[in-house]
């Protein structure tokens, strides 16, 4: 007999907090060698392939139309110059992600209910996260962008899409929702939040600048701000000792700078990680989209980059951003907010400190942009139809993945290129590189990660025949326990025969997610089996049926399904509805 025992998962660590805390647990009896079952505490460990890279691509024609009829043999791939071999290759099609959700209801039995139908335009398939850059952006570009992103969700939003609001200090949030008198409302409260700049500084210097004066000595950067610190203290120019107290302030401000840079830049960044960490807990598609001016990010943080982009590609998550300054100009002379009178050489130099600055500054969002498949919005006033681009997914995506030959655990920058055998001229959008890892991935904790992510999908997997039933049962107007049955075809699966015995664990995990895509209570499952060949033989024809119970309140619920077998690493993950009436 198959006894399925119902245990906390490690790999569900992250939810614990949100289902309030461990599943009690079965206490197993000591195992029998005989026994075709046994039960124990530890998890399955799953062999699995480490140090897999992940490249999304994006191929678009002479149209700027996404190209979705290439294979895996189309496409060569380049680490640091030298062609690996592509391990992995899948198309993520936009049709195929907005498939209806389905399940099949199980006959009805003895004070059970069937089920009713859901109206599927109820169930949310795509969420959004507008990321608004508060720490870096100004008031006046600010306004023009929520101006655009108020009509953007008037025009935009359908009944099955959850939108979310966010922003890079964290002072105003709005969790997803449908309700779009809440994201209005939400807008109008975000206002420019710097979290370590002063108003005003002289001499004016930007976080560029400031690196190249502290970090680079850069005798050119000095002088520049040397000469505009002279115009905003009114000294007199041909007086050294004014001269030198124009450079000792000079340095002084680039310091004061460059730190309140770095922190500001690294605020950005981990808001930007607990985005995606927010969305990739959610049951659809899962779009970000960044709003900012962008950031400068220096050397020591590349490696919180490729770890955010890493994480969204596992996740299925696409960032796309918008630059909020739009069409990007420079004022000859400078402009009325800076103080002081510089000369034509002075402003001229300044001028092109301002247009480099902006320029590194933006290369953080095309980075995210192309890293993950998303779109990049800049150097353009039509904010209107910038979001419009941004919020529309690429309808292919192709997803390649290769395992570097003996790649050192260094931590090193390995440049990507990725190309594409075509007669025709195409268009190739692919992150430019990744950092090496500096410590090899444990299999079992990548297993666990694969298990949760699968959750977290609206993907249908079919690795393992499986069907899913649904059944509850109303105690009280206010309660009703509901059951899961997912019935698992085992003539896919890979048994190992270790001492006459055919081995194979079984990882169940159901997740219930209300309508706004919040999980509500989720549990897992696992069938350790240790099969004679008589059994496995009988099982082939009947598979194997695994019950999950949960106590929820009347209402409408989604349900996700997944399963993973130990030994060929196969996975299954099913998608279903169901509507407890409140009467």
């Amino acid at each position: 007999m198959l006894r399925p025992v119902a245990r906390p998962c490690p790999c569900l660590w992250v939810l614990l907090a949100v289902w309030g805390g461990a599943q009690g647990q079965t206490q197993p009896s000591p195992p029998n060698q005989n026994d075709e079952m046994t039960t124990r505490d530890t998890p399955a460990t799953f062999r699995t392939k480490v140090n897999l890279v992940l490249v999304p691509v994006v191929v678009r024609d002479r149209q700027g139309r996404a190209v979705g009829d290439l294979h895996k043999e189309d496409f060569q791939l380049f680490d640091k110059g030298k062609p690996q071999t592509i391990a992995s290759f899948s198309v993520e099609t936009l049709a195929g992600q907005t498939e209806p959700v389905k399940t099949e209801t199980a006959p009805q039995v003895s004070g059970e209910e069937s089920p009713a139908t859901v109206n599927l335009a109820d169930v949310p398939k795509r969420f959004v996260i507008y990321l608004f850059d508060d720490v870096h952006i100004s008031q006046t570009d600010l306004m023009q962008v929520r101006a655009a992103a108020e009509r953007h969700i008037d025009e935009a939003l359908v009944p099955t899409d959850r939108a979310a609001i966010y922003t890079t200090s964290g002072r105003t949030t709005l969790d997803f929702t449908d309700d779009r008198a809440k994201l209005h409302a939400t807008l109008l409260r975000i206002t420019p939040q710097p979290v370590a700049r002063t108003s005003q500084l002289c001499p004016d210097v930007s976080y560029y600048q400031a690196d190249l004066i502290v970090n680079q000595n850069d005798p050119m950067a000095l002088q520049a701000a040397v000469q505009a610190a002279i115009a905003c203290m009114t000294l007199d120019p041909t007086d050294p000792a004014s001269v030198q107290t124009a450079q000792s302030m000079s340095r002084a401000t680039a310091s004061q700078v460059f730190n309140a840079g770095e922190e500001e830049s690294r605020v950005a960044l981990r808001s930007l990680r607990d985005a995606v960490r927010r969305i990739a807990a959610t049951p659809g598609q899962r779009s970000i989209i960044l709003v900012s001016p962008g950031f400068l990010t220096l050397a020591d943080l590349h490696q919180d980059k490729t770890e955010i982009m890493d994480h969204a590609i596992r996740a299925n998550v696409i960032i796309s951003t918008l630059n909020a300054r739009g069409l990007y100009t420079i004022v000859p002379g400078g402009d009325a907010s800076q103080p002081g009178f510089q000369s034509a050489t002075a402003a001229r130099v300044g001028a092109q400190y301002q247009l480099a600055s902006s320029q590194a500054e933006e290369d953080v969002l095309a980075e995210m942009t192309y890293g993950t498949g998303g779109v990049f919005f800049h150097n353009n006033n039509d904010l209107v139809e910038g979001f419009k681009r941004v919020a529309a997914r690429p309808e292919f995506v192709y997803v390649l993945g290769f395992s570097p030959q003996n790649l050192k655990l260094n931590g090193q920058l390995h440049t990507l290129k990725i190309t594409v055998k075509s007669p025709s001229k195409l268009d190739v959008q692919a992150r430019k590189g990744y950092y090496a890892p500096q410590h090899l991935a444990d299999p079992q904790e990548t297993a666990k990660q694969e298990i949760q992510d699968a959750l977290f999908s609206r993907e249908e997997l079919r690795d393992i025949p499986l069907v899913m039933h649904t059944q509850f049962f109303k105690s009280s107007a206010e309660s009703a326990k509901l059951a899961v049955l997912a019935r698992v075809d085992v003539k896919h699966l890979h048994f190992r025969k270790e001492n006459g015995r055919n081995q194979d664990d079984l990882t169940v995990v159901s997740g219930l997610f209300d309508r706004n895509g919040k999980l509500v209570t989720g549990n897992s499952k696992t069938v350790e089996m240790r099969l004679k060949d008589q059994t496995l033989e009988s099982r082939l024809n009947s598979g194997i049926t695994v019950k999950s119970s949960f106590d929820v309140t009347p209402g409408s619920y989604m349900i996700r399904l997944v399963v993973r077998d130990s030994e060929g690493q196969l996975m299954a993950a099913a998608n279903g509805t169901v509507d407890i009436p409140m009467n």
